[in-house]
């Protein structure tokens, strides 16, 4: 019911102001279960995928979303039960994993369509990075469900990274042909075959996507870029500091010379 009236309201909305533009909307199926895996450009994508299917999809969110106090949490809350997101405590890396994986298998074996972003964090700069292999493989392996790639086309362009204000930029969504990977059906703890089926799936995002591809995670990407950045600050600052001190030596030594001989 919430999530029926949260999607025509907001749907609607996003349907009319940034007219989306939608490829391969035939390769969703009617009924029955599936696992949307789509590459990860913008916060937006967790709405704008849903706003063009008829069916409802449901992604995990971090718990902090759910659990916020005051007015403003409730209502937080509220909106992401709405539009269908399951909390997930992330303060744990392995226990965060483990309750993504849980989540969407209830999903799928209950026959729904469970979204999940497989970089596992939106991309730092527009590029496809390298997927993690537990949370796509180990839900498709123990499900048997098929793996639909998805990929979004410009919606880091609709609302960059750290921009509160979307820009009118119409984005784009294709849809690809559903994976079959129950050939490997109960084979979730093999790591290699989930690698296999994590890395197929990432190369039909790539060719829907266009995406440059780019064989690291993408948190390791963030990581490398902050130590950067940091390493940048760190050696202005030394700069700065040293080319002070020059500048105060220069003036010692000036005043110096110019001081007259007792």
């Amino acid at each position: 019911m919430i999530y029926g009236a949260i999607k025509f309201s907001l749907g609607g909305s996003l349907k009319l102001a940034f007219r989306p533009w939608v490829e391969g909307l035939e390769n969703i199926p009617v009924d029955g279960p599936a696992i949307l895996a789509s590459n990860h450009l913008s916060f937006s994508d967790s709405f704008f995928l849903p706003a063009v299917l008829d069916r409802k999809v449901t992604f995990v969110a971090k718990a902090e979303y759910f659990t916020s106090p005051g007015v403003k949490g409730r209502l937080t809350a509220a909106f992401f039960k709405g539009v269908g997101q399951l909390p997930v405590d992330r303060s744990g890396a392995r226990g965060a994993a483990e309750a993504a994986i849980k989540a969407g298998i209830e999903v799928v074996e209950r026959g729904g369509l469970f979204g999940i972003y497989p970089e596992g964090t939106r991309s730092p700069d527009g590029r496809l990075y390298r997927g993690k292999p537990g949370g796509l493989g180990r839900v498709a392996l123990a499900t048997g469900a098929p793996v639909i790639p998805i990929a979004m086309i410009d919606t880091e362009k609709v609302q960059p990274p750290g921009k509160v204000v979307p820009k009118l930029i119409r984005p784009g969504i294709r849809i690809g042909k559903p994976l079959d990977f129950s050939r490997y059906h109960g084979m979730e703890e093999d790591r290699y075959i989930l690698r296999s089926v994590t890395d197929e799936v990432m190369y039909e995002i790539m060719k829907l996507s266009g995406q440059e591809y780019v064989d690291i995670y993408a948190t390791v990407a963030k990581r490398q870029a902050a130590e950067a950045e940091k390493a940048a600050k760190a050696a202005a600052k030394a700069d700065k500091a040293d080319k002070a001190h020059q500048h105060g030596g220069s003036s010692s030594s000036d005043g110096d010379r110019d001081r007259p001989a007792a």
